[in-house]
């Protein structure tokens, strides 16, 4: 599929689906005349009409319009949408990602017609910035799906394909993941706060030494512990706060988040 022509539609607009469609803008793979988006309250999208994207509460509409159709519903609010659209998908025009949690592809399926491409994707609200981590998988034995939504997310972040049975696993690390890192940072700051910086300076130094870790991760291919043992001396004041971080479960609680957002989004859909 040539995407430069490509229409897209993101049904169900919000936190996700916005984020989407601005990370796909800024990457110019979809330009706002070319992306629907739905959602029942047309007027929460008024700043993404107003930049000239095609807004609607009509999801048949948007349907009919696109050829790539990014469903970004809640859970519960999934097998409505596929009753609805349904007798609009064409096999041969349409391609169905879905970032709905817990949703399987064989959920899917069943409630559209036959041969329809379907991929699944877990992107993050970093994408609208072009730096998501975005797991992919598809199940189809037509490459067409999955070639079709990793050329997409591969224009705002980098994409991952995994198997369907670690999707539920992806959006614990890497969707609700995003918040996690989000807490330390806000933790960090405040213990700037703590030791003398107003809260301005601390939460910019804070971001700005969490992106440097990032950073050096992607860059130079170490493990962590590398690179924490070249800034830990013998009895120096890095060595003693990750002691106490420890002491206090620091990595211990952050598994166990993990695993309950793992173990809840099993029971999303």
């Amino acid at each position: 599929m040539d995407l430069s022509s490509t229409r897209a539609a993101i049904l169900g607009a919000g936190n996700i689906g916005c984020s989407i469609a601005s990370g796909l803008q800024a990457s110019g793979i979809f330009t706002p005349g070319r992306t629907w988006l739905t959602r029942r309250r047309t007027d929460k999208l008024a700043p993404f009409k107003e930049k000239g994207y095609q807004v609607t509460s009509d999801n048949i509409e948007a349907v009919k319009a696109a050829e790539v159709l990014i469903l970004c519903v809640e859970p519960h609010q999934l097998n409505e949408l596929l009753d609805e659209i349904s007798p609009a998908l064409k096999a041969e025009k349409h391609i169905l990602i879905s970032v709905v949690s817990g949703a399987k592809i064989s959920d899917i399926v069943k409630k559209i017609p036959p041969n329809v491409p379907v991929a699944r994707a877990m992107p993050n609200t970093a994408i609208a910035i072009r730096e998501s981590m975005t797991c992919i998988c598809s199940v189809s034995t037509d490459k067409k799906a999955i070639d079709v939504t990793k050329a997409i997310f591969d224009t705002v972040g980098q994409t991952q394909v995994i198997r369907e049975e670690q999707m539920t696993s992806a959006t614990a690390l890497c969707a609700c993941g995003i918040a996690f890192f989000l807490r330390a940072i806000r933790a960090a700051s405040q213990g700037g706060i703590e030791i003398g910086f107003n809260s301005q300076e601390a939460l910019a130094m804070a971001t700005q030494t969490a992106k440097g870790a990032a950073s050096l991760l992607g860059a130079m291919h170490n493990h962590p512990e590398y690179e924490i043992d070249r800034v830990t001396t013998p009895k120096g004041c890095t060595i003693s706060g990750l002691n106490q971080m420890e002491h206090g479960g620091f990595s211990s609680a952050l598994i166990k988040g993990i695993l309950t957002s793992a173990e809840k989004a099993e029971k999303l859909y």
